[in-house]
């Protein structure tokens, strides 16, 4: 079981780590932030590597329960998009460029690798929900969901191209367009 003070560890150092990177964010700050003593830190994370990789877990399993329980629900594709399309914005809610640069830029921090390895065993589950989305007839029975995770990765190229960067207010608004272009293509929608 989680307990309070480990909570308040893994919320604030997520809210710090979105909105400053992982480089920036010391132990000290996350501990002052949280209301915790740095001993009480050491007694959850061995280090800020191992807290980061926590945070992702934390995001990436709520985000996939999430997922999963929309996919099972009984409505429209065109409801159930939109519903995907709105999670991924929530879920991009206060993401800085410099959190872009430091978890998908610096393989160094190790974090970059962690974060591969984990999304592809999530890509492998998204695929299989997808395939079930066929068979259900919710998506086209032609389309190879095996795109969508090549894709992914490429759009992370995207992500970091600072030319790229430089056309939207904040890297949020570039996720949801990406994801917004994959999901309509160039026509409006509501």
């Amino acid at each position: 079981m989680t307990s309070k003070k480990q909570i308040a560890i893994l919320s604030i150092a997520k809210e710090l780590f979105w909105k400053h990177g992982f480089k920036r964010v010391s132990i000290e700050e996350i501990c002052t932030k949280a209301n915790v003593s740095k001993m009480t830190f050491y007694r959850f994370y061995p280090n800020k590597l191992e807290l980061a990789k926590a945070v992702f877990d934390k995001v990436i399993d709520e985000s996939i329960a999430d997922f999963k329980k929309l996919m099972n629900e009984n409505i429209p594709a065109a409801e159930k998009m939109k519903r995907m399309l709105t999670m991924k914005m929530e879920g991009t809610n206060d993401i800085s460029k410099e959190f872009l640069m430091d978890f998908y830029n610096n393989p160094e921090l190790e974090v970059s690798a962690y974060i591969q390895q984990r999304s592809k065993m999530v890509w492998v589950e998204i695929i299989d929900d997808f395939r079930k989305g066929q068979q259900d007839g919710w998506l086209r029975k032609d389309f190879k969901p095996e795109i969508i995770l090549i894709m992914s990765q490429k759009i992370t190229e995207l992500l970091l191209d600072e030319n790229v960067l430089k056309l939207y207010a904040s890297p949020q608004e570039l996720v949801m367009e990406i994801a917004n272009f994959f999901t309509y293509g160039i026509v409006p929608h509501e």
